[in-house]
């Protein structure tokens, strides 16, 4: 029985069809992958499903409670991080509904008093603050810090744990997650998939995440670039890739039969009907007149060529009777290159006893050299000191003791995790022409090969999507060439096709590479030398007490 029922939901935004005449449909225990490539729609047909847009046609039905968690959480001004928790789950919203409908009962009304208690109820309301406690605790986010403290204070990794902490807190029949796996390390990635695979509704997510989604997901329902309509496919992750690939296969081997019946059958149409004309022609020439005075053979002659052009439509109605295979179309693809700027000095970052701090995370004394075309992974858990630790190579932060060097010659290309260097009111073209020197004619035919069209480039890059922000890194650094990659959690917001072009790119790139991620086949495909766990390096760990990162 379906908890949750789109029925032919179409959305347009202008002249662009978003979603077109889909139908789809959830049942609990039901964990379905939602894929598409990044701004085919998938996070407007979340919107969709969980009522906070309406369909231009058809209907989405639900049989209980609904609950949307977005990718980006946008936080209030003095709002607590208990506060932010319960918007975030629903329940503030639900013990403002209830409050009302209480106030209106005490004067005499009240008439939905009772759904808005049921709701309640059903939503954990009544024992939230119990379980707020308990569940941030057990993340490292200290009990303390969820009334002293708001999310804006948060470093990185914590504010990883406050995303977790909602999933884990809201309870719903329809449990809608956005990208629910960004920037989880691998404690994180362990208990969301505890939750997700534990689950007693239904779940739909958007997920980069291949092993997340191949160890999680029932079924993947895929959102077509072109068509704007869903497939679904059974049986999880790993089925989908291979029933995606015999599909695909199977269609061009289709269309390519049908394309050589199809120029065989105009070839043959065309030879006939020449053959033809250059029978009738020779058949009434001048010389075949004095060739042959007989006219009654000249005609017979004449006959038969034109006889042959009637084969000719024999063939065109068998051409007219062939059955039309559409061909296969290509799905837009990142084709990224990294060139290189030259292999630059020997040694590319050098720590000598240093001692860097960041908030509540002090590393050190860290020795330490990476040579040039060295490839190495920073791993640790969230908030142990990994962008911290490459704020000391890079020089961004000041060192407490010690010394650092970085080569001449080293140019470094970064794509953080925060993508910091787009987070301005200036426009993607003029953050990448001013830092690559291209013109901006140049600009804006890499932005579009990287799908950010004419209109998202003259934006404010803050207000770009994500997925667009990270696709803008990767495309300032195929236009500036770098000797040095400095990578922090690259695969987030990025699509699945996507990813996979990163790997390949990563693959032959010759220079410097520091990799952070938690994506963990983008980690066992992307080879490397070296290996360093930031836990290692701290003097003073952030997180002290709880289970989660320990």
């Amino acid at each position: 029985m379906s908890v949750l029922t789109a029925r032919n939901i179409s959305l347009s935004f202008g002249p662009r069809t978003v979603i077109s005449e889909v139908d789809f449909s959830v049942s609990p225990g039901d964990r379905v992958g939602l894929i598409a490539p990044n701004g085919v729609g998938k996070s407007t047909l979340l919107r969709l499903l969980a009522g906070e847009l309406p369909p231009e046609t058809g209907s989405v039905s639900s049989t209980g409670t609904v609950a949307h968690l977005t990718q980006e959480t946008l936080h209030q001004a003095g709002e607590s991080l208990r506060g932010h928790l319960a918007r975030r789950s629903g329940v503030a919203r639900a013990e403002q509904w209830l409050q009302r409908e209480a106030e209106a009962l005490a004067e005499g009304g009240g008439a939905e008093y009772s759904d808005a208690f049921d709701h309640w109820t059903a939503i954990g309301a009544g024992d939230f603050d119990e379980r707020a406690d308990v569940v941030c605790e057990h993340l490292g986010l200290r009990a303390d810090l969820l009334d002293g403290r708001e999310p804006d204070e948060l470093s990185g990794g914590q504010q990883a744990r406050l995303r977790l902490a909602a999933v884990l807190l809201t309870r719903a029949d329809v449990l809608l997650l956005d990208e629910p796996t960004n920037d989880l390390d691998a404690a994180g990635l362990d208990l969301l998939e505890n939750h997700v695979n534990g689950y007693q509704g239904a779940i739909v997510l958007v997920s980069h995440d291949r092993e997340f989604l191949a160890r999680t997901t029932t079924a993947i329902a895929e959102l077509d670039e072109f068509s704007h309509g869903i497939t679904v496919f059974g049986g999880g992750w790993d089925a989908y890739v291979e029933e995606k690939a015999n599909a695909e296969r199977r269609a061009r081997e289709e269309y390519d039969a049908y394309s050589a019946k199809r120029d065989s059958l105009v070839q043959r149409s065309r030879q006939v009907k020449e053959w033809s004309r250059q029978g009738v022609h020779r058949a009434n020439s001048a010389k075949a007149r004095r060739d042959e005075p007989d006219e009654n053979i000249r005609a017979g002659r004449t006959q038969a060529a034109e006889n042959t052009a009637s084969r000719s439509s024999v063939v065109d109605r068998q051409l007219a009777r062939l059955e039309e295979v559409e061909e296969p179309r290509e799905a837009w693809q990142l084709r990224l290159t990294l060139p290189s700027a030259g292999r630059g000095s020997s040694v590319a970052f050098t720590l000598r006893q240093a001692v860097v701090r960041r908030g509540d995370v002090t590393l050190g004394p860290v020795d330490l050299t990476i040579g040039a075309g060295e490839r190495w992974r920073i791993t640790g858990p969230n908030g142990s000191g990994k962008s911290t630790l490459l704020g000391a190579l890079l020089g961004r932060l000041p060192l407490l003791e010690g010394d650092r060097s970085i080569g001449p010659g080293v140019v470094v290309g970064e794509v953080d995790q925060l993508r910091a260097e787009f987070a301005s009111d200036t426009s993607a073209l003029r953050i990448v022409a001013d830092a690559s020197g291209l013109q901006d004619v140049e600009v804006r035919t890499l932005l579009a090969k990287f799908r950010l069209g004419a209109d998202a480039v003259l934006r404010p890059a803050r207000e770009l999507s994500p997925g667009e922000r990270t696709r803008a890194g990767l495309a300032l650094l195929q236009a500036r060439g770098t000797n040095c990659l400095v990578l922090d959690e690259p695969t987030n917001h990025l699509d699945l096709p996507a990813i996979e072009q990163l790997e390949q790119a990563l693959e032959t790139y010759a220079g410097t590479l520091l990799l952070v991620t938690h994506d963990r086949r983008l980690a066992s495909a992307v080879r490397v030398d070296h290996e360093i766990n930031v836990r290692d390096l701290l003097t003073f760990p952030r997180v002290k007490g709880g289970r989660y990162g320990s």
